[in-house]
């Protein structure tokens, strides 16, 4: 069942997300070659409690940590972890949640570390790109699987491919609502969107094949053939004025 919100309520949703918003941007500093993913970790911990949050995904299903970081070929949910240390070169994703007063804030975001070859910057900017494209198809009367197609449409026009394993979803007083939205499909497909819906769009591009293996920590998504994949997402509300953005500064 989609839950469409009041304007009190993403009010309420729109704390949680700042929160995130802030917290992410300061991780673009932060994260550099040396440092460990615990670090990352500490750092999310730290500043979730001086907001007074609560980290949305620590116990999510059993997930460990209160922040999500890949990197590489990891497309999501890395566990961090005291023995990983962050390489010059390297690309982070880091996927982070936060509630507020029973509300849920999500985004994700993927930070080159050091020196980064064109090709990979090329993955992050057609990523970040998408995630972009896809909430501008984010407007009342539209269908979910136009947000879909118009990410997969630049992905693949781009020569990258778009993970099917994961999609974006509702967010609200769950991390997790209806309806899900894929990052491939169709036009025309799916519920029609209304104001007052609260979307989680996340593309996840892969350098090569869109299949992915999970690690034998149960949690650790990886590209199958092992190439680099990057991460994005917004947490948005669809508004009869059209999309806003509610994780960004």
């Amino acid at each position: 069942m989609i839950i469409v919100k009041s304007q009190a309520e993403i009010i309420k949703i729109e704390a949680a997300c700042r929160i995130v918003a802030e917290i992410l941007e300061d991780l673009k500093t932060l994260i550099k070659p040396g440092i460990t993913t615990f670090e990352i970790e500490s750092y999310v911990e730290s500043r979730i409690k001086q907001k007074k949050a609560i980290a949305a995904f620590k116990g999510y299903r059993g997930y460990p940590a209160s922040v999500c970081v890949s990197i590489n070929e990891q497309v999501v949910h890395g566990i961090p972890s005291r023995k990983v240390r962050i390489k010059d070169g390297d690309i982070v994703s880091i996927d982070l949640g936060a509630i507020v007063d029973g509300f849920y804030g999500d985004a994700a975001v993927t930070v080159p570390a050091g020196e980064v070859n064109a090709g990979i910057l090329k993955l992050l900017k057609v990523t970040e790109e998408a995630l972009y494209i896809g909430i501008d198809k984010a407007v009342v009367g539209n269908r979910v699987s136009d947000i879909s197609a118009a990410i997969q449409k630049h992905v693949e026009s781009n020569g990258f491919s778009v993970v099917r394993a994961f999609v974006g979803h509702g967010i609200g007083r769950s991390l997790h609502e209806d309806p899900q939205i894929p990052n491939y499909g169709k036009p025309g497909e799916g519920p029609r969107l209304k104001s007052g819906m609260t979307l989680a769009i996340e593309p996840m591009v892969n350098a090569g094949v869109p299949d992915v293996d999970i690690l034998g920590d149960g949690w650790t998504a990886v590209t199958n053939d092992r190439r680099p994949s990057a991460h994005f997402e917004h947490t948005i509300a669809v508004m009869n004025s059209g999309p806003r953005i509610l994780t960004k500064i």
